[in-house]
């Protein structure tokens, strides 16, 4: 089994990175094998409304430019999805926004299916408000994919601006161990 996390924050290795380390951390000590993609210092485009991906019916948006159709096929390939991104006004970041958009046009182009039934959960770093937003639009994502969404002790936030200020986040750190330790119990229970 394997979980794709994609980190959509602008810094690579930062808070978002952190948390979504700590529930990958949980997920590796279960044997689940994990995979981060950092988006930082790309620039993917939202969907162009083109709709060229229902005629092709192929898994991929046609636009070529970016990484996003290799991100849209290592999220297909995977048992489970994180999403991480840190709070950029009330929302997550446009280039996770763009992968999310291109990733659910490609799917509802080729059946409805590629996500369908597989566990999935946003993590948001935060420096005082807006989270809940933003983990609202992660939610959205994986509801209207027919995805299961895995919860925690908490709403799955980490507060910190700064680099590593996370890590004072006690709350923060145990919501996202107990996340990693939830997706690792339902995907062995789905896959056993």
């Amino acid at each position: 089994m394997r979980v794709v996390a994609l980190n959509g924050s602008a810094r690579k290795d930062g808070n978002t990175a952190i948390l979504l380390n700590l529930a990958l951390d949980e997920l590796q000590a279960e044997k689940i094998e994990t995979e981060m993609i950092q988006l930082a210092g790309e620039k993917i485009s939202g969907c162009i409304a083109c709709y060229k991906c229902q005629k092709n019916k192929d898994g991929k948006c046609v636009v070529k430019a970016d990484r996003a159709n290799e991100y849209i096929r290592k999220m297909r390939e995977a048992e489970g999805i994180l999403l991480g991104s840190p709070t950029y006004v009330a929302d997550i970041t446009a280039n996770l926004k763009a992968i999310l958009e291109r990733a659910t046009i490609v799917c509802r182009a080729n059946g409805g299916e590629m996500f369908k039934r597989k566990p999935g959960a946003g993590i948001v770093a935060v420096r005082r408000a807006g989270a809940i937003q933003a983990i609202n639009v992660l939610n959205a994502f994986f509801l209207i994919n027919q995805m299961i969404v895995v919860g925690s002790s908490y709403w799955n936030v980490g507060i910190g601006r700064n680099l590593g200020e996370v890590n004072s986040d006690l709350e923060g750190i145990q919501t996202m161990k107990a996340l990693g330790r939830n997706m690792a119990w339902l995907l062995k229970k789905i896959h056993s």
